[in-house]
């Protein structure tokens, strides 16, 4: 029979084994679903929630020599309501989707027994609804930093400020609540974790390094959302006469757009990495621990 010595080295291998398989796992699967119907139900909630705009009443009867569908014509004829409708159903899917994101976060860095991170799961989803204040929290923070740059890369100062600040609001909830749930807000406290939390967005917003799979997923749509409403702003200026082109519709659907591309370019990228890692794993032998 084998030696205490022995069964106590088993034991520990066999426990070092299960947290290195364990720590940067990815539910890739999971994953690669729930993000698809993530970005169906951003680009439902952009075309097709603001059509709920005609049970309220008929839409304003507007002149003009360009004639549109009926389906534009709800999406444009009133550019304030159409943001209020697409900024509400972005609240309610960042909540769903950031929970699945910071479900995945946990799962990736859980070290330990399987009783101990049962154990740190609880606590984790106990303080859900203070991780959920303090992203609502730094959303509404980024929303005025939003509202600023806007108006200072060229918004109107004196009209419009109900639409400037709903588009600030669409680009806040798509850009900093994820993170702020998933990884938690930068704090300025001068702790230990508070300033390695500070390097990390700092590492993932401003040098734009994402390491993992999670990183990426959060990284790369709130990259997309800026461009996209950067390049969105292009065409209002143009003397084409669009219905379209009124004041916030063309940034505020470039912020989608670019949300949406941003998470496809996330899903390519962490699926060819995940299908070298498989490759890879296949090739080489599989190593055990054996008892002395």
């Amino acid at each position: 029979m084998p030696s205490a010595k022995a069964r106590t080295k088993r034991i520990v291998g066999s426990s070092t084994t299960t947290n290195e398989s364990r720590r940067g796992f990815f539910p890739f699967f999971q994953y690669a679903s729930i993000v698809g119907v993530h970005v169906i139900l951003v680009g439902f909630s952009a075309l097709y929630l603001p059509q709920s705009t005609r049970l309220f009443g008929p839409l304003p009867v507007r002149k003009t020599d360009r004639p549109q569908s009926e389906f534009m014509e709800a999406l444009t004829a009133r550019p304030a309501v159409t943001a209020a409708w697409i900024l509400a159903g972005l609240c309610v899917l960042q909540v769903w989707w950031s929970t699945w994101v910071r479900k995945w976060y946990f799962g990736q860095n859980a070290i330990g027994t399987l009783d101990e991170i049962k154990i740190a799961r609880a606590k984790v989803n106990a303080l859900w609804f203070l991780r959920l204040r303090e992203a609502v929290g730094f959303t509404l923070f980024a929303t005025l930093v939003a509202h600023i740059i806007i108006v200072l890369f060229g918004a109107p100062m004196s009209s419009h400020h109900l639409q400037t600040g709903l588009l600030a609001s669409t680009v806040a909830v798509l850009t900093a609540f994820v993170p702020a749930f998933v990884f938690g807000y930068p704090s300025l406290a001068s702790d230990t974790p508070a300033l390695a939390n500070r390097l990390n967005w700092i590492r993932l917003f401003a040098e734009l390094s994402p390491r993992n799979a999670i990183e990426r997923a959060v990284v790369h749509p709130a990259v997309g959302t800026v461009v996209g409403a950067w390049v969105g702003a292009i065409p209002i200026p143009l003397d084409w006469d669009r219905p379209w082109q009124a004041w916030p519709l063309t940034p505020l659907y470039g912020s989608l757009a670019g949300y949406i591309l941003g998470s496809f370019v996330a899903l390519a990228i962490n699926s060819m990495k995940w299908l070298a890692k498989e490759q890879l794993r296949s090739v080489q032998p599989s190593t055990r621990y054996k008892s002395s």
